[in-house]
């Protein structure tokens, strides 16, 4: 689990590309110190320090991972947002964030409003339902507050901390960046969404066990 409250804004000095595709990232988090195995958020998609070596480190993006977020776009020289994974005892100073990117979206308009930076992002449908109104988003790993929302867009504001301390304040009309929709957000959407569902009709309205084994969970008995 992460927070959304970048640590640090590496960049990418090599990629490999086969089976697996490899990123070599150098950061000021000291590498050197970290622990293999141990899990990383880079620009908010999940992934695993297999190599480690002074301020560099190397993970590897699966397929599924190329083809679900903007990682397969990234190239050497690329700056990146970096989260270390969250530690028991740890301040949850942002959000709960998974790492599971929902959907890749679009920048659309930009501009500047007092010291802040407003941005409008495409807002996928199938995300829709997850969004309100000064609820939470996570964007390239960055946990923001939703400022405005409607039936295809939705707005954010960087406060300066922000736009200095992460890459998205650099990112104009027509960039491509990383959603997770708030965790728990997605499960009510889910549960809500099932309670029209045949499983739940057939034993009435309200959550039931069906609804609960159609979500994917087990009941314990």
């Amino acid at each position: 689990m992460f927070t959304g409250l970048i640590q640090d804004t590496g960049t990418i000095t090599r990629v490999t590309s086969g089976a697996m595709t490899d990123f070599w990232i150098r950061t000021s988090l000291g590498a050197e110190a970290f622990a293999l195995g141990e899990s990383i958020a880079v620009d908010g998609a999940c992934l695993t320090v297999v190599e480690k070596g002074g301020d560099t480190f190397r993970v590897q993006a699966a397929p599924e991972t190329l083809r679900r977020t903007t990682l397969g776009a990234r190239r050497t020289g690329d700056k990146v947002n970096l989260e270390r994974a969250l530690a028991l005892g740890d301040r949850l100073g942002g959000h709960l964030v998974s790492g599971h990117v929902d959907a890749v979206s679009e920048v659309l308009e930009t501009f500047a409003e007092g010291g802040s930076w407003v941005m409008v992002f495409r807002l996928p449908p199938e995300l829709a339902p997850c969004f309100i109104e000064k609820g939470s988003v996570t964007i390239d790993g960055i946990s923001l507050t939703v400022n405005a929302v409607d039936a295809s867009t939705f707005r954010v504001q960087l406060i300066p901390e922000t736009q200095q301390r992460t890459t998205l304040h650099g990112k104009g009309p027509g960039a491509q960046v990383n959603l997770e929709g708030d965790l728990i957000g997605k499960y009510v959407a889910r549960l809500y969404a099932l309670r029209g569902a045949p499983e739940a009709a057939a034993q009435g309205a309200g959550l039931t066990e069906a609804v609960v084994r159609a979500a994917g969970f087990t009941p314990r008995g």
